[in-house]
């Protein structure tokens, strides 16, 4: 019987050992003296302003219907076609759209967007959610959504975040206002290219005249999940199309968007390898290298369905001309973006702090190999059809992440190696960085993300207590 005891005594301490706890937020930041001081300590709280990633903005046409995401049929079973913008043939720029930016997403399909993160900015850090345009009545907290087509160039989002801010300034009377930015996946590279050089477009030549003109406007800078050194998943993307549920959007409707070029892996970064695990010098930024491989757009198969949608035979080659063309320009400007990114900043005025996952094997590298005298590319280890004995291919070419962005592009490294220092050439003012086990597009829902934020967003600097104190 006192064995039957020890043993049922020790099982319990093990239970208990083992019961795994989280951060209790209420008894962390529900502070009843914390509000007094908004009102009381002279500068109100700055306002925080969400920034989205890719995809994660709705986007509705002039009557206010959603064409993304759109309907459970059309989650299902569409091409999204009507996703393409239209371009003019004499810039190869894209032309205005119809379609326009609509909500940030609490809940997509069951699963969690941003709507537990808004919950506790609302319910922990006592936020407000505020249209913009609202005057600033003298007390509490306020948070801002800041949607955006997605599809554009990040340049285009960064003039329209430099007018969104501005707009939060008059709404509180305060010229010289400063804001938080919580920036999630590409809206991370929105945020850094306004922090160095406000809404101004440097990208016309290879000179990157670092202003910090954004940087002047902004407190605070969070992100979560940043490919800050590129995805891999991006090249997916223009290879294959972007997978939705069980369809995909097709490459020639990704082909379109600017954005998705300015996501592709940093030139810093080793992207492709052969079967033999060897590393090949090849420029991802060339557009010679996309028809070398035949990739994307100049993929015979993409093609031929692009001609399928044309009676006129000539006019099915004029599209699949227009489109080479787009891409070989965006390409280029996407190059001019990543390097726009990495520069070193002089008199840095900033920094970031960084959340993100690395739990999860996530796409690092393509690979290519030779099947029938043909250069073969694969995305995943498991379609490589000649494998070399002694070769990893998983840790060839999947590292740790959160599925879409890997641990060293968060950290802007191109390497996991975490006693190397970063590359000379990829200047990132990292504060701290955070690391979760979550995947891409449920960080925002982790406990633990949401505990440090709160702290992040709520810390007052040294300087606004000594304000407060009369110091």
């Amino acid at each position: 019987m006192q064995k039957i005891i020890i043993l049922l005594c020790l099982s319990l301490l093990f239970t208990a050992c083992g019961r795994v706890t989280k951060p209790d937020l209420d008894a962390l930041y529900k502070i009843e003296t914390r509000q007094a001081m908004d009102i009381e300590g002279g500068d109100p709280q700055p306002p925080v302003i969400i920034i989205p990633g890719i995809v994660s903005t709705e986007l509705v046409d002039k009557d206010g219907k959603e064409v993304w995401f759109g309907s459970l049929m059309k989650i299902l079973f569409s091409d999204y076609e009507d996703l393409a913008l239209d371009i003019a043939p004499d810039t190869l720029l894209p032309e205005p759209s119809s379609i326009v930016p609509g909500e940030l997403p609490h809940k997509l399909l069951g699963l969690d967007f941003y709507g537990t993160l808004f919950d506790v900015l609302e319910d922990y850090g006592d936020y407000q959610y505020t249209e913009l345009g609202t005057a600033y009545t003298g007390s509490g907290r306020r948070y801002y959504k800041f949607p955006y087509d997605w599809r554009y160039d990040s340049v285009q989002a960064a003039k329209k975040l430099d007018e969104f801010i501005e707009q939060v300034r008059k709404d509180y009377q305060s010229p010289d206002l400063e804001v938080d930015l919580v920036a999630h996946s590409m809206g991370g590279l929105i945020a850094r290219y306004y922090m160095r050089y406000g809404s101004e477009d440097v990208l016309d030549d290879n000179d990157f005249p670092v202003t910090q003109a954004g940087a002047k406007k902004v407190r605070r800078f969070v992100q979560l999940g940043a490919p800050n050194l590129g995805s891999i998943a991006a090249s997916h993307q223009l290879i294959e199309g972007y997978p939705v549920v069980i369809g995909a959007v097709p490459v020639e409707v990704i082909a379109t968007m600017p954005a998705v070029y300015q996501l592709l892996p940093h030139p810093l970064h080793d992207w492709l390898v052969n079967n033999k695990g060897e590393t090949l010098d090849r420029d991802l930024f060339d557009v010679k290298t996309w028809q070398r491989f035949e990739w994307g757009i100049f993929s015979e198969k993409v093609i031929k369905r692009i001609k399928k949608q044309y009676e006129d035979p000539a006019e099915g080659q004029a599209r699949v001309d227009l489109l080479q063309r787009y891409f070989h320009k965006h390409i280029e400007r996407a190059r001019r973006f990543v390097w726009s990114l990495s520069v070193p900043v002089p008199d840095l005025e900033y920094s970031i702090v960084a959340f993100g996952g690395n739990c999860q094997a996530t796409p690092a590298r393509l690979l290519t190999e030779e099947v029938d005298g043909l250069s073969k590319v694969r995305l995943w280890p498991n379609e490589i059809k000649h494998k070399v004995k002694g070769v990893n291919y998983k840790r060839l070419m999947l590292e740790p992440g959160d599925g879409r962005v890997t641990k060293p592009s968060m950290l802007a490294k191109n390497f996991l190696d975490p006693t190397r220092a970063r590359h000379k050439y990829s200047f990132f003012p990292l504060k701290y960085a955070f690391f979760l086990c979550h995947g891409h597009g449920q960080l925002t829902g982790n406990v633990n993300f949401q505990d440090n934020l709160l702290n992040v967003l709520l810390e007052r600097s040294h300087a606004a207590m000594h304000k407060e104190m009369g110091m």
